[in-house]
């Protein structure tokens, strides 16, 4: 099959996370990324990070959406991460202590990894759990993009 045959790559381009409460989890990701939201919505809040929109809407609502069988109810760890990669070590620290002082709950200091990089962990008021990390096999584009190192 050529190039000219194939679909493009799926790219994604939002993540939506349930909340229980709109107004604290946008304030929160207001904090911790250190932009506003992107438009001026009610009932949904966006922030248009580099290469992904992160929206926040109302839990019960999201499971709705999905359909009457799907409940809204979360307990524990899901087995989902989300991660922010960062240029430096001191990239991460700083990443760490504004999602601690917007209320995080700091699960895994950043530290040294086995892979040579460097990460930690912080939880979102709706319990969802972020990496933070840095590694040496990665850089970014002037888009923001993160590459491999060649």
């Amino acid at each position: 099959m050529s190039t000219t045959d194939r679909h493009p790559l799926p790219r994604m381009h939002m993540i939506t996370l349930g909340v229980t409460d709109l107004p604290r989890a946008t304030e929160f990701y207001r904090q911790v990324f250190d932009v506003d939201t992107t438009g001026d919505h009610d009932e949904v809040s966006f922030f248009c990070l580099p290469g992904v929109w992160l929206g926040l809407y109302p839990i019960d609502r999201l499971a709705a959406d999905i359909g009457p069988c799907v409940p809204h109810q979360r307990a524990g760890f899901s087995g989902v991460t989300l991660a922010c990669n960062a240029s430096s070590r001191a990239e991460v620290d700083l990443r760490m202590s504004h999602a601690e002082a917007a209320g995080a709950r700091i699960v895994k200091a950043p530290h040294d990894t086995f892979w040579g990089g460097y990460s930690g962990y912080f939880e979102d008021p709706d319990g969802y759990h972020w990496e933070l990390a840095w590694g040496p096999m990665f850089q970014f584009d002037n888009a923001g993009n993160m590459h491999f190192r060649e």
